[in-house]
This record gives C-alpha cells, sequence and structure tokens, in this order.
C-alpha cells in the first residue's frame, strides 16, 4: 500500500506565504470587545478584502470592520488554483445569460481585473508570484476536440476575437508536451498568482490602512436592522452597513441559500523539478485548463513545481462542510494519477501535499450581488462557481459601490440587476447535485478514456443544461 498523500495545512499556498514574516503578520486578534463601526464585512476572502480596500479607496476616513472565522485566506481564496482571469472564458455563456450588450460591459469591467491586480501588487510591494502569461483551454479528448468554434463566433459577433487565439495540437504541445494535449484556445489577457500570498498581501496593507480585522471570530448571530447587529463569541459589532462575503459558508444563509449549492474541488503539487519542466517545454507560464465539465486545471510555480487541480469531486450530499472538503485521501490519489497521466516526466515527481476545499456554485456560472433587508443595508457578492481570483476584484468594486448607496456603473451591472437562478428546495437539491455530479465525472472520464458513456449517464450529466442552469460544457 504506498504512503498516503501529505495533507497541507489549508494548503500548500498558505504553508508558503505563512512561512515569511511579510505574510504571516501583522497580528489580527479575535474580537474581545463591544465595537461600531460604519461599515462590518462578513469574511476574510478575496470578496471582503477587495470591498474593504475600495471602501477606502472612495473614503479613506470610512471606518470598516472585517471579521473572519479562521484567518484571512483560509478558504477557497488561499486554496485556489491561482489562475487570475476576467470571463473571457465564459463569454458565450455570459452573452446567452445577459443579453450582448450587458455582457458586454461585463465582460470589459472584469477583463480589466487581471491587470490591476498586477499594478496593485507593484505598488503595495507583494510578491504574489503574478505573472501575466495567459490562461490556455486544452481539449484532452476527441469529443472535446474542435469545441472552440462557438467561443470564437460569439466573440466576432461582439468585436472581441482579439481576446483569444485558437492554437492547432502542434501549437499547444509546443507550449507542453502532454501526449493528452490536442487543439486549445489561448486567452492572452490572464494571468496566475500564488493566491495565499495574494491574500495575506492584502490584509497586511488594509491593516496598514487602518481596516479593523479580526481573525479566529466566527459570526453566532446577525441581526439586519439599523444599525446592523453582529454578535460573536468576543463580543458585538454594530455597523451602518453590513458585506457578506461568506463564499461556501453562505450556502446555509437563508437569503441567500436557494441560489446556492456547493462542490469540492482537490489540488495536488509536485516537488520541484524543473528540468522536467523544460523536458515538457511548459516554460511560458501559461496556466491551463481542459474543457471538461469536471474541469482539470493546472499551472507551474517559479521553483519548478506543477499543481494540478479536479473539479466537481463531491463528498456526500454536500449538506455541511466539513474535512472531508479539506483533504480526501481516495480524490487526492485520483488527481495525482491524473498529473502523472497528463506530464510524463513528472511521473516519478513526488507529490509534496495535497487539499481541498468548498466551491459556492449559482446556478448561471457567474457570481451574484445585491442588497436586500428592510433598510437595503446588507449586501453580499457569492457563487463565483470556482472563478474567483480575477472576479472577486470587481466584485469588491460592487459591493463598495452598493455599501456606499452610490448609484454608477458598477451597480447597475447585470450581476447585480440579473436575479440569480434558484435551485431546487431540499432534500432534491444536495440529492440531484450529487447524482448530476457523479455522470459529469464519469462521462468526462470514459471521454478521456476514448469511450462513449451510456444514455442514463449522458441524459443525467445533460440534465441541469436541459433545466436552464449554466454548470458546466453541456
Amino acid at each position: 500500500m504506498p504512503a498516503p498523500i501529505r495533507p497541507a495545512r489549508r494548503s500548500w499556498w498558505l504553508e508558503e506565504a505563512l512561512a515569511h514574516p511579510e505574510f504571516a503578520g501583522p497580528e489580527a486578534p479575535p474580537l474581545g470587545r463591544d465595537v461600531a463601526a460604519d461599515v462590518a464585512i462578513l469574511g476574510g476572502g478575496f470578496t471582503g478584502m477587495w470591498t474593504a480596500w475600495f471602501l477606502k479607496e472612495r473614503d479613506p476616513g470610512i471606518d470598516v470592520v472585517l471579521l473572519e472565522a479562521d484567518i484571512c485566506g483560509g478558504g477557497p481564496s488561499g486554496r485556489n488554483g491561482g489562475f487570475c482571469d476576467g470571463w473571457w472564458g465564459h463569454i458565450v455563456d455570459v452573452v446567452a445569460t445577459y443579453g450582448e450588450a450587458a455582457a458586454l460591459e461585463l465582460l470589459m469591467a472584469c477583463g480589466r481585473s487581471p491587470g490591476e491586480i498586477g499594478a496593485w501588487c507593484d505598488a503595495h510591494g507583494v510578491d504574489a508570484w503574478f505573472r501575466h502569461a495567459g490562461v490556455l483551454a486544452v481539449a484532452t479528448n476527441p469529443a472535446a476536440q474542435g469545441r472552440f468554434g462557438g467561443t470564437l463566433e460569439v466573440a466576432r459577433r461582439l468585436g472581441l476575437e482579439d481576446e483569444y487565439r485558437l492554437l492547432a495540437p502542434e501549437e499547444v504541445r509546443g507550449r507542453c508536451a502532454s501526449p493528452v494535449f490536442r487543439d486549445g484556445l489561448l486567452i492572452p489577457d490572464a494571468a496566475n498568482v500564488q493566491p495565499a500570498r495574494l491574500a495575506r498581501g492584502l490584509r497586511r496593507v488594509l491593516i496598514e490602512r487602518g481596516v479593523r480585522i479580526y481573525e479566529g471570530t466566527p459570526v453566532l448571530r446577525f441581526r439586519a436592522s439599523k444599525p446592523v447587529e453582529i454578535e460573536t463569541p468576543g463580543g458585538r459589532v454594530r455597523a451602518g452597513e453590513a458585506v457578506v462575503g461568506l463564499g461556501a459558508w453562505a450556502t446555509w444563509w437563508r437569503p441567500v441559500a436557494p441560489y446556492l449549492t456547493v462542490r469540492g474541488s482537490y489540488i495536488v503539487i509536485t516537488a520541484p523539478a524543473p528540468e522536467r519542466l523544460e523536458a515538457l517545454g511548459w516554460t511560458g507560464g501559461e496556466a491551463i485548463h481542459d474543457v471538461r465539465p469536471s474541469v482539470h486545471y493546472a499551472r507551474t510555480t517559479p521553483d519548478g513545481r506543477i499543481a494540478l487541480g479536479l473539479g466537481g469531486l463531491q463528498p456526500g450530499l454536500s449538506q455541511r462542510i466539513d474535512g472531508r472538503y479539506d483533504h480526501h485521501e481516495g480524490f487526492a490519489r485520483r488527481v495525482a494519477a491524473d498529473l502523472a497521466r497528463w506530464f510524463p516526466p513528472f511521473a516519478d515527481v513526488p507529490i509534496e501535499a495535497a487539499w481541498g476545499g468548498p466551491i459556492n456554485v449559482s446556478g448561471l456560472t457567474m457570481p451574484f450581488f445585491g442588497s436586500l433587508g428592510r433598510h437595503g443595508n446588507v449586501h453580499y457578492g457569492l457563487g463565483y462557481t470556482g472563478n474567483g481570483v480575477g472576479p472577486s476584484h470587481l466584485g469588491g468594486k460592487i459591493l463598495a459601490a452598493l455599501a456606499t448607496h452610490a448609484d454608477d456603473g458598477f451597480t447597475r451591472l447585470a450581476v447585480v440587476s440579473r436575479e440569480p437562478k434558484r435551485f431546487p428546495p431540499e432534500p432534491v437539491r444536495s440529492l440531484g447535485a450529487a447524482l448530476v455530479n457523479t455522470a459529469v465525472l464519469r462521462e468526462d472520464d470514459l471521454a478521456d478514456a476514448g469511450r462513449r458513456a451510456d444514455p442514463l449517464t449522458r441524459f443525467v450529466a445533460r440534465l441541469p443544461r436541459r433545466l436552464g442552469y449554466n454548470l458546466g460544457a453541456h
């Protein structure tokens, strides 16, 4: 029996970042007394922290309190693959959901985020391994080959064809000589980052700007009154406005629960082997993902590692978030085997760590933002569906505008004005999600093996699309 793969503490990214004082500190102890603020933010991930940043940009004197149950970046913001892009890869669904005019506005607004994040890192001395090297989508089986035509057709219709480069199989293999890669689509205006370094760097800058951050501070009770009242184990917060950016942990918050469900995603990372990367020819720094609904996503690190993740691995019925989302040995081994299949020169390179995390999924792939309550002073941004590093930057702009009751372009974007799609009620939602995830993964795996799934599997895998949900490539 092979030795178990080491579970990372939260993620390898966080282990690496927290080993450096500039990302570990300064301290942000739990709330220990009653406080008042202009705005209280729930959640210390990218959404909450970018909101705090843009609030301070709008009004340097605004008093902001941020509450985080764990540590800032301890959830998906510090565990993801580090793809920093906009919504260019979702252009077909964005247009189908919002119409051409609203979609173009969204794509242009979010498309600026990768470059702005890179500039922010430079301006504030945050070494987040930011690399503006593009994102490459690849076909990994015959069924997926040629699947990029719809994207290019919509892009041409909107005058956005310059945002994409179609690559023949030999051009793809010139960038990374994986035996499973076929044709591909490159989005040059995208980047990758060390996500935990970005999150912890953002945390440091916020503290320097006067944002009061309390880590290790779970919310016990939340009252959407005027002012908002928030109870924690060590004290209470009273604030004129509140922003909820809890990600997957908002799935059980009653006002938004009908619009969210949870999936799991798991990542493994190798030991450094820069000479093996050179053997693959993967030296340009591109982030790579396949076009399966149960998506693989891969990227490299400056010291020559490969990190590979796989989405859609679901531990149970997703009715609660527990330790199985942090680490699941069976899923970790599955992803490690896929890494060896994709990148044969790394087949005997040790896997150094594995980890997972929950993803909050919306019915239309895209996140949604809004305000609620009789006073309209509770604001939320949720449902990034696994693509939040770049879009959460725009999300922070939107939520800062909502929390200051600004009537501007950010509050009028379609992700604010369009009502999200409801999921079925429990227990149908969790049971249905588990069945669909199983069918999608089975169909994708059979396609990679050159086989066609049985009719029942295909029917279940495609059922969400038939019901109007945009959850993947089907």
